[in-house]
């Protein structure tokens, strides 16, 4: 039901939310994004920067200079019937993504998930192939119309994050799944990033637009990629390297977040990394001897925050996660493992800062004298946009207008706001304007969309799917994705993708300029994988009901399995110099 008049906040009510965050990347833009480089000697030094800001600044596409076209989305009857679909079978696909928000499957593990999705497709005419680059929960569906036309894809992503589990309907936090070790307590995972919303959405999007060819016998072909383990950034990184995205000529990609609203903004560089330390086991009451794999993970975390003041640039990011810290104080382990993300705004920058983490890692190992084991885990590029393509979403989400939501949703988000101590100004009901990005990056999040970004044109955006103030990877993440809040972002979502997927397929002259501008951003860089042609990706066994109904074989071939186990064998330290005996 419509809402009251002032219950909403308008769009100055969200700049007043943002303010903190706008000020804070003033002042790190003031900084520079490294000492003595400027953008204009970061476009030029570095090509990678060339094709995000150093070609919006050759263009004048800068804020207080650029301002978005003014003409309406086009119209079209293929882009009506599958608008149509979209509101015949709201529940359907509101039912999809409530369903995969129930599941919570992790990365890599999304067994579930991946199947509902992939029925949905399948029962409205897409052609199912599994096991992506040898990843299990990973799938393309193909929809082809006639011959020839022009080849779409679309994002699908519905991984959950850990310990993010919160109970449906509640605004305090109140995990659904709580592990109840005495010792060791944690939470289960949960939807907090809202891939559930992301995965159901495009999915309906790509059904949507099926629909439409078929009814008015326009040729093109829809590929929808299920994309497993995004929020570890592996499924399309190796997907990529694989060859599975070649051939399109769009991709068609949108994310969840608190505003409703079209960008070109590059996305960060990431390399993920695993850092295993190896010793010898001891009682921890009789320490001498002991070769402990926790003292080696903390050591190099200790190092690697000293990196931050004279090593790591604003526009940089280093964060970790000691996943293995031994099982109780009385051993000192012989394994621990610690995770790591570096990110920076280009390939180069991030090998550069990686290389020091590496660095501190083996002066770690030798401090506490273990043996170093390390695992490349994924690598991908920096995400590039493209103006001509978010111009083509804005124009569609003025057309069809911003999610539509109630009293009780606003009052839902107000209670989360509320909690997280944040200014209780409502939900959004507004599109923000579409605008330049900032010229100096200064990091952010990453995506592994990155690659396929820089082999075909991206178009990406954002639909509410929370309130702002509550921030991505949150349990009040989790609590809106499961919400009617969600059901409306999703829905507004699903209908800019199918709309925009529309005008590409009818119009080929938008499609020939939003190729165009690609090509010209990417002229002078050659992509190539970060990723070591050989490496297999990070994978777990499904189980075997799953890969019956998906009509997969284990191991994949590309996969050897068992995986070599990482085994601590380093002998026992000394204990100190012989003492003669006693007489």
């Amino acid at each position: 039901m419509p809402t009251t008049e002032g219950t909403i906040v308008d769009l100055e009510s969200i700049r007043t939310v943002a303010a903190h965050e706008v000020n804070r990347r003033r002042l790190l833009q003031g900084l520079g994004v490294a000492a003595g480089a400027g953008v204009l000697g970061l476009a030029t030094s570095d090509p990678v920067h060339a094709a995000t800001a150093g070609y919006d600044l050759a263009k004048g596409y800068v804020a207080g200079s650029y301002e978005p076209p003014a003409d309406d989305a086009p119209k079209s009857p293929a882009k009506d019937t599958a608008l149509s679909w979209i509101n015949d079978n709201a529940a359907a696909v509101t039912g999809l993504s409530d369903e995969i928000w129930g599941y919570a499957e992790l990365s890599l593990r999304e067994w579930e998930s991946s199947m509902a999705i992939a029925k949905m497709l399948s029962r409205n005419g897409f052609r199912i192939e599994w096991g992506t680059a040898g990843l299990p929960a990973a799938f393309v569906a193909t929809y082809q119309q006639g011959s020839g036309g022009p080849v779409l894809g679309f994002n699908g992503e519905y991984d959950a994050l850990p310990g993010l589990s919160q109970t449906q309907g509640e605004t305090t936090h109140q995990p659904s799944i709580y592990n109840d070790d005495p010792y060791a307590p944690t939470y289960g995972p949960g939807h907090g990033d809202a891939h559930n919303t992301l995965g159901a959405a495009t999915a309906g999007a790509a059904i949507a637009t099926a629909k439409a060819l078929r009814r008015h016998r326009l040729n093109a072909t829809l590929k929808y990629f299920g994309s497993s383990g995004e929020e570890q950034l592996v499924g399309k990184a190796y997907a990529v390297r694989d060859g599975f995205y070649q051939g399109l000529d769009v991709f068609l990609d949108w994310h969840p977040g608190p505003t409703t609203d079209a960008s070109w903004v590059p996305l960060a560089t990431l390399t993920s990394a695993t850092f295993s330390f190896l010793g010898a086991a001891g009682h921890g009451g009789s320490p001498l001897g002991n070769k402990s794999g926790l003292d080696g993970a903390l050591l190099m975390a200790h190092m690697t925050e000293y990196l931050r003041q004279n090593n790591v640039a604003p526009s940089a990011r280093m964060h970790y996660a000691i996943v293995n810290g031994g099982g109780g104080p009385n051993v000192a382990p012989d394994l621990c493992s610690i995770w790591y993300y570096v990110r920076e705004g280009s390939p180069d920058r991030t090998k550069i800062l990686y290389d020091k983490v590496v660095k501190c890692a083996e002066a770690a190992a030798s401090a506490s004298q273990t043996h170093l084991s390390y695992r490349l885990n994924s690598s991908i590029w920096n995400t590039i946009g493209n103006k001509a393509g978010a111009e083509i979403v804005y124009a569609n989400m003025n057309a069809i207008g911003p999610p539509t939501v109630g009293d009780q949703e606003v009052a839902f988000a107000k209670s989360l706001q509320g909690e997280l101590g944040r200014d209780q100004v409502g939900l959004p009901q507004a599109i923000v304007p579409l605008a330049p990005p900032n010229p100096t990056f200064v990091g952010g999040p990453s995506s592994d969309v990155g690659d396929v970004s820089w082999i075909t044109p991206r178009i990406g955006f954002f639909a509410a799917i929370w309130p702002p103030g509550v921030p991505f990877h949150n349990w009040a993440t989790t609590a809106c994705s499961g919400s009617a809040i969600a059901h409306a972002g999703l829905l507004a979502a699903a209908r800019y993708l199918a709309a925009t997927a529309i005008d590409l397929i009818v119009q080929p002259d938008l499609l020939a300029k939003v190729r165009a501008e690609h090509a010209e951003r990417t002229k002078g860089v050659t992509w190539a994988s970060l990723l070591p042609a050989d490496l297999q990706p990070p994978i777990y066994q499904p189980p075997d009901d799953f890969l019956r109904k998906t009509g997969q074989k284990w191991p994949p071939p590309n996969i050897t399995w068992p995986v070599e186990p990482i085994i601590a064998r380093e002998k026992l330290g000394t204990v100190g110099p012989a003492l003669p005996p006693i007489t």
